[in-house]
């Protein structure tokens, strides 16, 4: 264990119990207990001491036992709807992978684009955001580095061996893929861990829904706008790869789709759930208007199509279906408990007055809005640089919710931009796993890294501040 992972285990129990051990209240007994565990789990997530899943694990042990809240009430936000609604997605997530579904669409998505270095780069970056808007941005990393590396590889190999032009096109395809992987997850609500905190969270505190749809409309642009702006500062700006010409890539493209061989029984039955689960997901409202007794829920599409995923044999002979109960070894059993940790702590945030307190404050102050939107879009967009950005916004968000109740602006007028910009994280290695990913494979430098991602990050910021003066508090 690193020196860092040791002073965070020992400092995050040590603050908590400061706090709770005071010989006066800060606010009140059931708030300051609120306050020590959101400070433990906070010093926990900062340093990685422990796992983030685990650390979301606290409340359940600790409000109980600090008569912040009675044991049933803190269990059942980790068995919120919301919880499930995200089971059902990675369960869907989980057979795309298992059946290479994943990888057959983002291959024919990279054929589509063509073969000049440009369009290469533009094939890999559409092909990963279309891939994480569904599956998580490190599995949609992960497929598409391998293609990338042995396109790399031919022009390493070549006659006139790596040139600058051969570097500039290496850097372009790699980052590209790890900030598509990035932008891609903003545009649907299972897209991204950090969309999905802040849906949870409006649902069960506020009894606000917003929908797949709903969510779509405002992420789909945005990611598209962000997606063309990288790829024109990657490959016109930062790393021109001019008079670069190679067409073998077609052919390790080509190669690639004849290893996954025809398309698979198994594979067109992923396809047509899927396809009936987005649909359902998109048409949910028009299906609920048509059909006022059904009571259609995300929720309930979501399980549906998990269920259907271990229930549909595509060999009923053998008994063999789409997925087994062991398959969900592989699911992401972490982020669906720090999901439940994070809505434990906002509910706790809120029961015990806290966010009513900030609410007074900015009440109180005469600050201008559209300056408070903007430093909060700046500090999560570049915090997230340093620490988890699901981490951020499981705290950050209510507390933003109560600024915007303080200030008299509708919650989703702050939350979404900020949301929003926790997965702008463009800068450094560790600020996501598809940074860390790309940077891994030995192409990129740091500083090549943080030159392009610190001015992405600035464009992200404007683009996030424009969306609330202009689209969202119109």
């Amino acid at each position: 264990m690193t020196l860092n992972k040791k002073i965070g285990l020992i400092l995050g129990p040590l603050v908590f119990f400061i706090i709770i051990l005071l010989p006066f209240d800060l606010l009140s007994q059931k708030a300051d207990a609120v306050i020590a565990v959101a400070a433990w789990m906070v010093i926990w997530w900062i340093f990685e001491a422990v796992s983030i899943s685990v650390s979301a694990l606290l409340p359940l042990i600790l409000f109980p036992l600090l008569k912040v809240m009675p044991l049933d009430d803190v269990g059942a936000n980790y068995g919120s709807k919301i919880i499930f609604l995200f089971f059902g997605g990675f369960v869907l997530a989980l057979a795309l992978e298992k059946v290479n579904l994943h990888k057959r669409i983002a291959l024919n998505i990279i054929k589509i684009t063509g073969t000049t270095p440009n369009k290469v780069v533009l094939g890999f970056m559409i092909a990963t955001a279309t891939l994480s808007m569904w599956i998580s941005n490190t599995a949609s990393t992960v497929v598409m580095l391998p293609i990338a590396i042995s396109v790399i590889k031919l022009l390493i190999n070549d006659e006139d061996g790596f040139t600058k032009n051969d570097k500039n096109f290496a850097l372009s395809v790699m980052l590209g893929i790890a900030f598509s992987a990035n932008a891609g997850g903003i545009a649907t609500i299972i897209g991204t861990p950090p969309n999905s905190v802040l849906i949870g969270l409006l649902e069960k505190q506020y009894d606000i829904e917003i929908s797949f749809l709903k969510w779509m409309v405002i992420g789909l642009p945005f990611s598209l706008i962000l997606l063309t702006i990288i790829y024109f500062v990657l490959v016109k700006w930062m790393f021109p790869n001019k008079q670069l010409e190679f067409s073998a890539s077609q052919e390790i493209i080509n190669l690639e789709l004849k290893k996954l061989g025809s398309i698979t029984k198994r594979e067109k039955m992923v396809l047509v759930i899927f396809g009936i689960t987005v649909f359902l997901w998109i048409f949910r409202t028009l299906i609920n208007s048509l059909f006022p007794n059904l009571g259609l829920s995300d929720t309930v599409i979501s399980m549906i199509a998990a269920v259907s995923l271990f229930a549909v044999p595509y060999n009923l002979k053998k008994e063999e279906f789409i997925l087994q109960w062991q398959d969900t070894e592989k699911l992401a059993w972490g982020i669906l408990i720090l999901f439940g940790g994070g809505l434990a702590l906002a509910n706790g945030m809120a029961t015990t007055g806290i966010v009513n307190l900030v609410t007074e404050v900015i009440s109180a102050s005469n600050l201008n809005i559209l300056l408070i939107v903007s430093l909060l879009i700046l500090l999560m967009l570049f915090m997230t640089e340093l620490m988890s950005n699901v981490a951020l916004i499981t705290v950050l968000a209510p507390i933003i919710a109560g600024i915007a109740i303080g200030l008299d602006v509708p919650m989703l007028y702050l939350l979404i931009p900020v949301t929003i910009a926790s997965s702008c994280a463009f800068m450094l290695p560790m600020a996501t796993p598809p940074n860390a990913i790309v940077f891994a494979s030995g192409y990129i430098k740091v500083n090549q890294m943080a030159k392009v991602g610190l001015l992405l990050n600035i464009i992200s910021v404007c683009l996030l501040i424009v969306m609330y003066k202009f689209i969202l508090s119109t």
